[in-house]
């Protein structure tokens, strides 16, 4: 398994619920845990996955969906089975949909 990790610089996350799990490990696919980290200007992210030399696509995925939403305070762990950019990045933005979600239950 290839191990990357990311810190990035974020605005905080405003919601409480901090815990949510999105997305399946199966071929083409992959699973996002996200907790609560100390730091509520930073952001993390831990990604498994069994490809390598892609580093630099992470990175620029990554990079994109910190831009478009502010996520400090939030840890990230990927568990990815192959999963394209677009997959990566649908994935992300869904699991902040439902971390917003649940704050508005």
């Amino acid at each position: 398994m290839n191990l990357i990790n990311y810190t990035f610089k974020s605005e905080p996350f405003d919601v409480t619920t901090k815990n949510v799990i999105c997305g399946v490990v199966g071929s083409g696919n992959l699973e996002i845990l996200v907790s609560e980290l100390d730091n509520s200007e930073r952001s993390k992210f831990i990604i498994n996955t069994p490809v390598s030399g892609f580093d630099h696509i992470w990175e620029a995925v990554i990079q994109e969906f910190v831009n478009r939403y502010a996520v400090g305070g939030l840890q990230f762990e990927i568990n990815d089975m192959g999963a394209t950019p677009a997959v990566v990045s649908l994935r992300l933005s869904q699991a902040i949909n439902i971390l917003e979600g649940e704050a508005h239950e």
